[in-house]
């Protein structure tokens, strides 16, 4: 089991609401609550987050507090409350702030009594002080690498997708083992976008900083649009998988050594990008042989006259796949060499070796 920034975040929140609730001798376990809700996996969304936190405090503190006098404690009248808040929360667009605003809701109507507004008011300030904790931690404590995190996944979703494929090609792979395999890798891209955004969200407080991240956020983006196209190739090969096994040998072989040299040219554009390969001029070419889509397409072109084979049209979105695929791998690697052509000393590469 591993655990994350964001468990310990949570874990340091929590104990540091209940330090400062105790500090200010009030309830304890409203405030450790509100500090979980409140954890945020970036700075900037934090800045956010404790904005519509106090908004969604404010508006359950009101409706509560309101409920109470003008109908009493009877859990009928929470559970009314609790509609309307959601309701408004709604309508603000305010959706992540629900559950704090709840919490403020049956927190104060669950303390009827002579002195109701006191209590209301103390429970209503305990919960801010539980969202400021967490806030804090946010803010201090253990800032994400996201630059690093985003690498190694784009690099570990890339090794899986260029594995498979190989195994694909050479017919070894076990139709539904492989089927299994790409839905998880479907689910990993999605987790990396989000990852992306979460680093795209991140604010830089110095321009010279701010331009390098906008480099980075178009390399980035490169990237995950580039390993996307490969595990289209990956789901294509996988469906026609069939259709490919009925072409001629000599068509396979020149499918394999095609795709074999992307796959290369993909894995070492990631190494490139964190300078664990020379880059090169992008007028000059890194290997002495290139992609061949003319050939491809000819080869199979060639096979449509001899045969008038079905298997013909549908393997076009195939080739058409692999030609995308090619393209985008050649935007990358110029975009990279670019990006270590100019502006060297402001175009660092943060990895850190303990992610």
């Amino acid at each position: 089991m591993k655990f994350g920034a964001r468990i310990l975040k949570t874990g340091i929140a929590i104990t540091l609401a209940l330090f400062l609730a105790t500090a200010f001798q009030l309830p304890t376990a409203f405030a450790a609550i509100s500090a979980i809700f409140a954890i945020q996996p970036t700075i900037y969304r934090s800045y956010l987050s404790i904005i519509e936190q106090i908004q969604a405090n404010v508006i359950g503190a009101v409706f509560a507090i309101g409920a109470g006098l003008a109908f009493g404690y009877h859990p009928i009248i929470i559970g009314l409350t609790a509609i309307i808040v959601i309701a408004i929360n709604i309508k603000l667009k305010a959706v992540s702030t629900i559950p704090v605003a709840l919490v403020t809701v049956i927190a104060i109507l669950d303390s009827p009594g002579e002195n109701f507004i006191d209590v209301a008011l103390i429970r209503f300030f305990t919960i801010l002080l539980g969202v400021l904790a967490a806030f804090i931690v946010n803010l201090v404590f253990l800032p994400p690498k996201y630059e690093t995190k985003l690498y190694m996944r784009i690099t570990e979703n890339t090794e899986e997708i260029t594995k498979w494929i190989r195994i694909n090609l050479r017919q070894t792979s076990e139709h539904t083992i492989l089927k299994a395999e790409i839905d998880k890798l479907k689910e990993s891209m999605i987790k990396l976008d989000q990852l992306y955004l979460n680093y795209k969200e991140e604010r830089n407080y110095f321009k010279r900083e701010s331009f390098a991240k906008s480099r980075k956020l178009v390399l980035f983006r490169q990237m995950i649009v580039t390993t996307n196209h490969a595990l289209d190739t990956l789901k294509k090969l996988h469906r026609l998988e069939n259709e490919l096994n009925q072409m001629p040998e000599n068509f396979h072989k020149l499918l394999i050594n095609e795709l074999d040299y992307l796959l290369y040219t993909h894995e070492e554009s990631l190494l490139k990008f964190i300078g664990k390969i020379k880059t090169h001029p992008t007028n000059e070419h890194i290997h002495d042989e290139k992609f061949d889509k003319q050939k491809l397409t000819e080869a199979l072109m060639a096979y449509h006259n001899e045969h008038h084979s079905s298997c013909f049209y549908p393997l076009l979105p195939i080739i058409a796949t692999i030609i995308d695929y090619n393209e985008q791998l050649e935007h990358l690697n110029l975009l990279i060499n670019s990006f270590h052509s100019f502006h060297k000393e402001d175009n660092e590469i943060k990895l850190s070796e303990d992610e």
